[in-house]
């Protein structure tokens, strides 16, 4: 019996353009934010990084924190440029039986994956010219995404479906074995499987504002202005050498299924060569018996010829069988081919939006009380991309050629108080909201989340002499968080975060400053579903996720009146 081989390319297909585009979905959520929402940076200066409550505080870096504040400032020409280095992991260690199959895993079921997030240079650019009562501002910053995540190994939720793929195999290899030992012929067993897969992602959000402020009296100001956001994001994934493995030695999908097609192709023949002498031994035992006088049908009834039928019987059942076992096993040999050098995909989105920009102002005697309110910002982040239709599998669709995915800014109030219990020492507290479920995004996972994030600051600023101003301070995170909303692909932590650093005035036009910024995360964990790809034809059993992250920052600032 010869086996088929058969066209259809969507199994394999789907599983190829789902891994390839898992690893495209997992960097577009992947920014490098290191203080605020869940795609937000409220990081905008080296005073922020030295004291994070600055919402009620009166400095230059209020052009962004505290916009109506900065009214209050020297008349003259304020510039101040900011550069900060931030250094991030993320790490998702999962658990899944999967893994065991992992011939680079040694057996365990846990495996970490940990991606490095580096942006070594993050721009900041505040001015503000004060005159009368009039302060008008400029911000250059980026208030979104600001470096690249690059995963050397891949993550979890890619290699599971090449665990699947491997356990089928494994169930697959074994039964048809122990029905081929029966025709001595054979299949490649499968014990494993082992994969190569590498991601990067780099994303900016480059934000622009323009307003003024204006002092009602001695008192009270306020603050207008418009904000421009745009951004461009830039995804690549290599997924290569995926193999199936017998013990140590592995070989690619390709081979594998040439295998299997030589196993089946031998016991076919071999099935075929039993028949043919089954049929040889009916046809000379009723000859035999016709010449001792018997007629065809009693002959036909003799055990030993009844015994020949009904081994004939099984041959052609099992033969049957296994041309319709060969004709699924052999289904994707063709559609793998083009792929067994592996997968090179890219991705390239660029988008834009504009949102109002309010604040107020209003000191009392030693204290300063301020909130600034930010619009949402609409943003649809057009794709171009390799992926010229849409998949079967959902999460695809966000990279299809001339698409626009939803990914707005969202709302965000901020309050902020300081007290100068002295005339060189001020304290500080600030509170951020951010409404994240008012926001669009892709699939509407902001839908998922439990509320708005919620940011809780305080900090402290000492001038030590004239010249030396030394200040620190801390900032607590917590996001709304839930078992729907968190994956491998897409994930924040909840967080506390310390700053502390010191300002130098070279001279009256000239001040230096330097800082230390660092987040420290939670860990989250959660149990993950088992999933059932029925046109895949994989299964994925239940497992486990632990989340966690790491952020380290340092920044250097200038400041120059003129």
């Amino acid at each position: 019996m010869e086996t088929k081989t058969i066209t259809s390319r969507k199994p394999i297909l789907g599983f190829v353009l789902f891994i390839s585009h898992v690893l495209l979905f997992t960097f577009s959520q992947f920014q490098t934010a290191t203080a605020g929402g869940i795609l937000t940076n409220t990081n905008q200066s080296v005073s922020f990084l030295r004291n994070p409550a600055r919402d009620g505080a009166i400095g230059l870096d209020g052009v962004y924190s505290n916009p109506a504040g900065v009214a209050f400032m020297p008349e003259g020409f304020h510039l101040a440029f900011n550069w900060q280095y931030a250094h991030q992991t993320r790490t998702v260690t999962g658990t899944n039986d999967l893994f065991k199959l992992g011939v680079k895993n040694g057996g365990a079921s846990t495996k970490e994956f940990e991606g490095v997030a580096n942006a070594p240079f993050i721009p900041s650019l505040q001015a503000a010219y004060n005159k009368g009562p009039w302060s008008f501002q400029f911000n250059f910053s980026v208030p979104g995404g600001g470096g690249k995540c690059e995963f050397d190994k891949g993550i979890g939720s890619f290699e599971t479906y090449v665990g699947a793929i491997a356990q089928k195999l494994i169930g697959t290899s074994n039964a048809l074995n122990a029905s081929l030992s029966n025709f001595d012929a054979s299949v490649p067993s499968v014990t494993g499987y082992d994969v190569d897969g590498y991601m990067k992602g780099q994303q900016f959000y480059f934000g622009f504002q323009l307003g003024a402020a204006r002092k009602l009296n001695d008192n009270l100001s306020v603050y207008a202005g418009l904000r421009l956001l745009y951004g461009t994001a830039s995804y690549e994934a290599r997924l290569h050498n995926i193999r199936v493995m017998n013990g140590t030695t592995g070989i690619t999908l390709p081979q594998y299924f040439e295998g299997v097609k030589a196993g089946m192709t031998q016991a076919g023949n071999n099935i075929a060569n039993m028949a043919g002498q089954v049929e040889a031994g009916i046809k000379q035992g009723v000859s035999q018996a016709m010449a001792a006088g018997m007629t065809q049908e009693q002959a036909m009834q003799l055990p030993q010829i009844q015994e020949l039928v009904q081994k004939g019987q099984q041959l052609q059942a099992a033969g049957a069988q296994l041309q319709a076992t060969g004709d699924q096993l052999n289904a994707s040999a063709e559609t793998l081919a083009p792929y067994s050098n592996g997968v090179n995909l890219k991705s390239d989105q660029t988008g834009w939006g504009i949102a109002p920009v309010l604040g107020i102002d209003y000191k009392i005697g030693a204290f300063n009380f301020a909130a600034k309110y930010e619009f949402k910002t609409r943003m649809r982040m057009k794709n171009d991309s390799d992926l010229e239709e849409a998949s079967v599998i959902a999460a695809t669709n966000k990279y299809v050629d001339g698409t626009s995915v939803p990914e707005d800014s969202p709302a965000q109030l901020a309050l902020g108080a300081q007290w100068s219990i002295l005339d060189n020492v001020r304290l500080n507290l600030g509170y951020h909201h951010f409404y994240d479920m008012s926001a669009h995004w892709y699939e509407h996972s902001e839908r998922l989340l439990d509320g708005g994030t919620n940011e809780y600051l305080a900090g402290a600023e000492w001038d030590i002499t004239d010249r030396l101003t030394v200040s620190g301070g801390g900032q607590l995170t917590r996001y709304p968080l839930t078992d729907a909303y968190m994956n491998d692909m897409s994930f924040v932590v909840s967080s506390y975060t310390f700053g502390f650093g010191l300002e130098y005035k070279v001279s009256n036009r000239v001040k230096l400053s330097a800082a230390y910024f660092q987040t420290n995360y939670e860990d989250y964990d959660m149990d993950t579903p088992a999933q059932n790809m029925e046109s895949l034809g994989l299964s994925i059993p239940a497992g486990k996720n632990s989340f966690t992250r790491t952020n380290n920052v340092v920044g250097l600032g200038c400041e120059i009146t003129l």
